[in-house]
């Protein structure tokens, strides 16, 4: 069972409902909100007279409870691209779906400009199997037009019984014409966690942080290192590259795993008793050995946490390009029987105090994928900066980054940089990195 208040959003999980990270953060009602002046009321009288004026004079019989329905959605979505009402399907959903399997497709989304883009397929997945790849568009569904339709519409379009097929029809970039992929549903168990050893290194890719996810991590972490053996082990890479996010409290106990003390991530609301800060405890599991962290313009909201937290402390290098820039929390307010919403409460900090929101975290170590020539100019994110009405940063915007990871390991570049990094094939002054006891906030 969800913790009351546990998750933060980083996009929509195709299939189950929304990627989402849950802030332990309670629900606080301002006195400002409670106040509402002579005006609002006004308004509110406004929308009974529109709503009555609908019911009776639309040409054709409305369904009321759709009608409210809508208009909660539309008062949410014109928030922020990551507030929402849930229906009671699918806020089921989105329970199922941090725990790691639900039926769907197998991609995260969100929406832009009227139609729903495709942040990154998850792997061994339909969609990926497919052909589906990060930044595509779908504009039509089985032949419908995607736009008008919210991001929950869509995807209740998308799901279906399983051994099913769907066509999705796909705007790329750099593509003059649409493509239309054809998709067979199936139940998507999420491992988000996989492991293997490189020779003298280890290698843990994380895909999202579901409720499996820490023990996923530590099972890896130790399993290589065991067969690789500690006398012959260089260190790891943690692979956090195209990973959306997930679970708030994943994310801290994933950063914890490699830190002995100090600050993880904080979060801050409209009002100073709001924040909320989460530390670290004793005990790195890889016991000090080097880490590299993977990431690229797919890494939001969790996994930014996780690179954001051990590159202010100094613990890990990052490695690969700008992240997506999602520095927001989502809380999920249930609604008893009539499902739940997600809302923006907050805005998550890294140790050192800096927002990432729509700027990302910036690599240590830059590192561009070489792209296939078919997909040269194509497989660029806009980030959050890019997504209608998102929050403002805090400082200069940036946009997203490169987010293509080659399925031939021989053929990428950043994963190939880290292994010889690790192995002192190559050097760089940011590699390993040099502690800042002055930068780095202390318990």
């Amino acid at each position: 069972m969800i913790r009351k208040a546990s998750l933060l959003l980083a996009g929509a999980l195709l299939g189950a409902a929304a990627v989402t990270t849950l802030s332990q953060m309670p629900f606080h009602v301002s006195g400002a909100a409670n106040a509402a002046a002579t005006d609002t009321y006004r308004q509110l009288n406004l929308f009974g007279d529109v709503f009555e004026r609908v019911r009776s004079d639309y040409v054709e019989v409305p369904d009321d409870a759709q009608l409210i329905e809508s208009a909660i959605n539309g008062m949410l979505t014109s928030l922020d691209p990551h507030s929402s009402y849930m229906s009671p399907k699918s806020f089921r959903d989105m329970q199922v779906q941090t725990r790691g399997e639900f039926g769907g497709l197998g991609i995260e989304v969100t929406m832009e400009d009227g139609l729903v883009k495709v942040v990154s397929p998850i792997d061994e997945t339909p969609a990926a199997k497919a052909g589906v790849l990060a930044g595509d568009l779908i504009t039509y569904i089985d032949g419908e037009q995607v736009q008008g339709l919210t991001l929950n519409e869509a995807v209740e379009k998308m799901r279906g019984p399983v051994n099913t097929d769907i066509v999705v029809t796909i705007r790329r970039e750099g593509q003059t014409q649409p493509l239309d992929i054809t998709i067979t549903r199936d139940i998507i168990r999420i491992r988000s966690v996989r492991w293997r050893e490189e020779d003298d290194v280890g290698y843990v890719r994380v895909t999202q942080f579901n409720e499996q996810t820490f023990d996923g991590l530590k099972k890896g972490l130790e399993e290589t290192a065991k067969n690789i053996g500690e006398e012959n082990l260089k260190g790891f890479v943690i692979d956090l590259r195209n990973n959306p996010g997930g679970l708030l409290d994943q994310a801290i106990a994933v950063s914890d795993a490699f830190l002995d003390r100090g600050e993880i991530v904080s979060t801050r609301g409209r009002e100073a008793d709001e924040t909320q800060r989460y530390n670290a405890r004793a005990g790195d599991i890889t016991e000090g050995k080097p880490v590299i962290i993977l990431v690229n313009g797919g890494s939001a909201s969790a996994s930014e946490i996780v690179a954001g937290a051990l590159q202010d402390h100094r613990r890990a290098t990052i490695l690969g390009t700008r992240s997506f820039g999602k520095g927001s929390v989502q809380t999920i307010i249930p609604l008893g029987a009539n499902g739940a919403i997600r809302l923006t409460t907050a805005r998550y900090y890294t140790p050192s105090g800096n927002s990432i929101q729509a700027k990302g975290i910036v690599p240590d170590i830059e590192a561009l994928q070489e792209l296939p020539e078919e997909l040269v100019g194509r497989v660029e994110t806009r980030g959050e900066a890019g997504l209608r009405g998102h929050l403002e940063a805090e400082g200069e915007e940036q946009s997203g980054s490169q987010a293509y990871i080659p399925p031939d390991p021989e053929d990428d570049t950043q994963l190939n940089l880290a292994l010889d990094l690790l192995r002192g094939v190559q050097v760089n002054s940011a590699f390993p990195p040099i502690a800042d006891t002055a930068s780095v906030p202390k318990n």
